[in-house]
C-alpha cells in the first residue's frame, strides 16, 4: 500500500509539471507567433493586402472545408497542396522570371549558370529578409515581389472561383468549382496564404537562416533547407529511445513478477445480472457498428477521389458529397464511434464495480444516448448542407464545419458535446461513488477509471478555446490538445483501467498487483505522452524550444510501447487459462490486437515520422495518414471493439452469440488494416518522401507526384485491402444483427443489481 501511495504521488507531481511546461510553452508559443500585419504594402505605397484581411481569409479557407481541403502549414488533408508550400514556390518562381525579364530580357530557363545564381541570390535575399515594421505592423515588400505577390494571387482567385482553366485543376485537387463565391473572400484567402508563405520563409527578428517556422517546408528556391536544432534534436531523440528502451528492459527484467494467480474454476461475472442501466448501454454499441460502416463507406469515397477528383466510378458524387464533406464524415465518425464505445463501457461498468443501481441512471443513459445520436446527426448534417450552400464563415464555424481536422464541427455542437460529457461523468460519478467509498483491493483501479473519466469530461473544454479571429499558430496548439491528449491520452489511460479492472474481476490478475502497475504505466505514459503532443508543433510558426522538447518527449512517449508487445502475449495466454475463458476470447484477441498495433502503428510508424529531421521532410506525406490509421483504428478502434464485445457478452445470454462471426470480423478488420497501411500509404510515404528531399514539399504535394502512375497504382492498391476490412465490418455488424434478431424474451433483462458479482 506505502509503494502504491508513493506511486500516486508521482503521478501528481508529473502530471502537474507536464502541464505546467505545456502551459509554459503555449504562453512562449503565443509571443513568439509569426506577427500577423496590418497591412502589406510595396516600396511605391501600393496597398497589396488591407488589415484585417489575413485573418479574414482565414476564416474563409476554413470555411471552404480547410484542413479538409489540403494544409497550412502541413496539417490537413492530402489530395490538394500545401497550400503554403505551393504559394511560396508559385511566388518564388514569379519573381525569378521578372528578374530574369528585367535584367535579361529572356526566360530564366535560358539563362547562363552565371545569371542564374545571381537571380537566385537576389530570391532567397528577398524572401528572407524580413520587413515587418513593427511600429506600423505592416509587411514592406519590394516593386518586383509585389507584382509576383498578384500574379500569384490571380492564380487562387481564378482556382477558388469559377474560372473554366482551372477545371483540370480543380479535378486533381478533389476541389468544387467556385469554393469561394466572393470575390473579396478570394482576395482575404491570398492575403492568409501569403502570410503564411511569408512566415516559412522570413527569417525571426535577430536571426539569420531561421524563419518562423523553422525553415518548413523545404524549398530550395528561398533557402529553406533544415536547420541544425532539428538536426541535432533528432540524434537525441533516436539516443533517449535507445536509452529508454534498455532501461525498460532492465526494469521489466529486474522486476519481481509475480505469478498469475490459478483462475477461477467458473466465470466470475457469469451469474452477474445486469441491472437496467446496464442493458440501456446496448443500443450504443449497435449504434457504433452502424458508425463504423458509415466511416468506412466515406473513407473508400474519399480514398477514391484520390484517382477520380470530382467522380467515383464515373458518377458525378461530388455534386452532392464532395471530397471535403466525406473526408470530414471519414475523419469525424471515426472518432465519434471510438468514444461512444468507450463511453457506454463506463456506463455499463459503473453499475457492475459498484453493485448499486442509482436511482434514474436508466432514465439518465437513455437521454445521453439520443443527445449523442442528435449531436452526431445534426453536426453532420449542417457540415454537409453549410459546404454546399456555401453559407459562410459565421455558419461554418458556429454550426457547419469549422475545417480543422478531427474538431471539425460547429461550436455549437462541440458545446453541446462538452455538455453530453459532463453529464456522462456525473452518470459515471453517481454510479461508482459507492465503490470509491468502500475500502476493496480495487479501489486504486476504480479510482483511476473515475479520475481518467474526469479528465475525458474536463480536457473536452479545450475544444472551445480558438475563436473565429485566433491566431493560426494557437488554433494547431489547442487543437493538438484535444486531438492527442483528450483522445490518445485519458481515453487510453481510462481504457487500460477498464481492461485492467475486467480482468482483475475475472479472476485473471491479482487485484494489489494490477493496481501498483495500472499508475505505473499511467506515470509512464503521461511522463511522455503530455510534452509528447509538442511533435505536432515543431513548424506551426512555433520557437525552437518546441522542436527540443517535442524531440525529446515524443521519443520518450515510445519507449513503452516496446513492451507492449510482451503485455500482449501475456493478455493470450490468459485465453488459456481455463476453459470458461473461451467466451472472452475474441474480447481479449481485440486486447491482443491493441498491443500490436500499439509497438507496430503508434510506435514504429510513429517514431518514423517524429523526429524533426524525419517530419521536415514527411509532415503533410502518405506517411502521417499511415500511421494515423495504424494507430487510430489499430489502437483505439480495437480496444473500442474489444470493450464492446465484452460488454455484449454480459448483456445478453451466451447461448445468443454468434461467435463463429467474430472470427472473421477480427481477421478481416486487423489483416485488412494491415494491406492498407503497408501495401499503399506506406508506399505512397515513401515515394512522396523521396520527391519532398529532392525538390521539395511542393513537388511531393503536386498534381505531377500525386497524380502520377506511380502514385495512383498505389491508390488502387488499397482496394484489396479495404475490401478486407470492409468485410471484416460486415462479419462484426452481422455478429450485430444475429443478437438483435432473436426473441425479445431471450435477451437477459434481469433488474437485479450486480452486487453479488462486484462483492466476490
Amino acid at each position: 500500500m506505502r509503494s502504491t501511495r508513493t506511486l500516486w504521488r508521482w503521478l501528481g507531481v508529473i502530471f502537474l509539471l507536464s502541464f505546467a511546461a505545456l502551459g509554459f510553452l503555449g504562453w512562449q508559443i503565443h509571443l513568439q507567433a509569426p506577427p500577423i500585419p496590418k497591412a502589406v504594402v510595396s516600396q511605391d505605397g501600393q496597398v497589396l493586402f488591407g488589415e484585417g484581411e489575413v485573418t479574414r481569409g482565414q476564416q474563409a479557407w476554413l470555411a471552404t472545408g480547410g484542413q479538409q481541403l489540403g494544409t497550412v502549414w502541413g496539417h490537413g488533408s492530402y489530395v490538394a497542396p500545401d497550400w503554403s508550400a505551393d504559394w511560396l514556390h508559385r511566388e518564388a518562381v514569379a519573381l525569378r522570371d521578372l528578374w530574369a525579364a528585367q535584367r535579361h530580357g529572356k526566360p530564366y530557363e535560358q539563362l547562363d549558370v552565371e545569371q542564374r545564381g545571381a537571380i537566385d541570390a537576389l530570391v532567397k535575399s528577398e524572401f528572407r529578409r524580413n520587413t515587418y515594421d513593427e511600429t506600423r505592423g505592416v509587411i514592406v515588400v519590394s516593386r518586383e515581389r509585389a507584382r509576383a505577390i498578384e500574379q500569384t494571387a490571380q492564380h487562387y482567385a481564378g482556382l477558388f472561383g469559377s474560372a473554366p482553366e482551372f477545371d483540370g485543376l480543380r479535378e486533381a485537387y478533389a476541389m468544387t468549382s467556385d469554393a469561394l463565391p466572393s470575390a473579396d473572400d478570394r482576395k482575404a484567402l491570398a492575403a492568409f496564404f501569403f502570410w503564411s508563405a511569408w512566415a516559412a520563409a522570413t527569417d525571426r527578428p535577430g536571426e539569420q537562416g531561421l524563419s518562423y517556422t523553422s525553415n518548413w517546408p523545404h524549398e530550395p528556391l528561398v533557402g529553406n533547407t533544415m536547420t541544425t536544432s532539428a538536426a541535432m534534436w533528432s540524434i537525441v531523440s533516436v539516443v533517449l529511445l535507445l536509452g529508454g528502451i534498455a532501461a525498460m528492459l532492465w526494469f521489466h527484467s529486474a522486476r519481481k513478477h509475480e505469478e498469475e494467480p490459478a483462475a477461477p474454476k467458473a466465470d466470475p461475472l457469469f451469474g452477474a445480472k445486469a441491472t437496467p442501466s446496464m442493458l440501456a448501454t446496448r443500443k450504443y454499441f449497435f449504434a457504433v457498428i452502424g458508425l463504423i460502416l458509415l466511416q468506412i463507406g466515406m473513407g473508400i469515397v474519399t480514398a477514391h477521389y484520390a484517382v477520380e477528383g470530382q467522380s467515383l466510378f464515373g458518377l458525378p458524387l461530388a455534386e452532392v458529397l464532395p471530397y471535403v464533406v466525406s473526408r470530414t464524415a471519414h475523419t469525424q465518425v471515426g472518432i465519434f464511434w471510438i468514444a461512444t464505445a468507450w463511453l457506454a463501457t463506463g456506463l455499463y461498468i459503473a453499475p457492475l464495480l459498484s453493485g448499486q443501481e442509482p436511482r434514474l441512471q436508466k432514465l439518465g443513459v437513455d437521454v445521453l444516448f439520443w443527445a449523442l445520436i442528435a449531436i452526431v446527426v445534426g453536426s453532420t448534417a449542417t457540415s454537409w448542407l453549410g459546404h454546399l450552400q456555401r453559407q459562410g464563415a459565421d455558419f461554418t464555424f458556429w454550426i457547419g464545419n469549422q475545417g480543422l481536422e478531427f474538431t471539425s464541427m460547429g461550436r455549437v455542437w462541440q458545446i453541446l458535446l462538452f455538455v453530453g460529457l459532463l453529464f456522462w461523468l456525473l452518470l459515471m460519478g453517481r454510479a461508482l461513488w459507492p465503490a470509491l467509498k468502500r475500502p476493496s483491493e480495487t479501489r486504486g483501479l476504480i479510482a483511476m477509471v473515475f479520475l481518467s473519466a474526469t479528465c475525458i469530461g474536463g480536457f473536452y473544454a479545450t475544444s472551445l478555446t480558438w475563436g473565429q479571429g485566433t491566431h493560426y499558430s494557437m488554433i494547431e496548439y489547442w487543437r493538438w490538445w484535444l486531438v492527442h491528449l483528450w483522445v490518445e491520452g485519458f481515453f487510453e489511460v481510462f481504457a487500460t483501467a477498464v481492461i485492467a479492472l475486467i480482468f482483475t474481476r475475472l479472476g485473471l490478475i491479482r487485484a494489489a498487483s494490477a493496481n501498483s502497475a495500472i499508475v505505473l504505466e499511467t506515470i509512464v505514459f503521461l511522463f511522455g505522452g503530455i510534452l509528447g503532443t509538442l511533435h505536432h508543433l515543431y513548424f506551426t510558426g512555433t520557437p525552437t524550444s518546441v522542436i527540443a522538447v517535442g524531440a525529446v518527449f515524443s521519443a520518450l512517449e515510445v519507449v513503452p510501447l516496446t513492451l507492449i508487445g510482451l503485455e500482449g502475449w501475456a493478455t493470450y495466454q490468459r485465453t488459456k487459462a481455463a476453459p470458461w475463458v473461451a467466451a472472452y476470447k475474441w474480447p481479449i484477441l481485440c486486447f491482443v490486437a491493441v498491443g500490436f498495433w500499439n509497438t507496430v502503428g503508434a510506435g514504429l510508424l510513429g517514431f518514423a515520422i517524429n523526429p524533426p529531421a524525419s517530419l521536415y521532410y514527411v509532415q503533410g506525406l502518405n506517411l502521417t495518414p499511415a500511421h494515423g490509421h495504424a494507430a487510430l483504428f489499430g489502437v483505439y478502434g480495437m480496444l473500442g471493439i474489444g470493450l464492446m464485445l465484452f460488454c455484449l457478452r454480459g448483456l445478453y445470454a451466451r447461448e445468443l452469440h454468434a461467435d463463429k462471426w467474430l472470427k472473421p470480423a477480427f481477421w478481416g478488420l486487423n489483416l485488412g488494416l494491415a494491406m492498407m497501411v503497408f501495401m499503399s500509404l506506406v508506399p505512397a510515404g515513401i515515394y512522396q518522401a523521396w520527391a519532398s528531399v529532392t525538390e521539395g514539399l511542393w513537388f511531393a504535394r503536386s498534381p505531377e507526384i500525386v497524380h502520377s502512375k506511380v502514385m495512383e497504382a498505389l491508390v488502387w492498391l488499397r482496394v484489396p485491402g479495404d475490401v478486407v476490412f470492409a468485410v471484416g465490418a460486415v462479419f462484426l455488424a452481422v455478429y450485430g444483427v444475429a443478437l438483435l434478431r432473436r426473441p425479445a424474451g431471450a435477451a437477459r433483462t434481469l433488474d437485479v443489481p450486480a452486487a453479488k458479482a462486484a462483492r466476490s
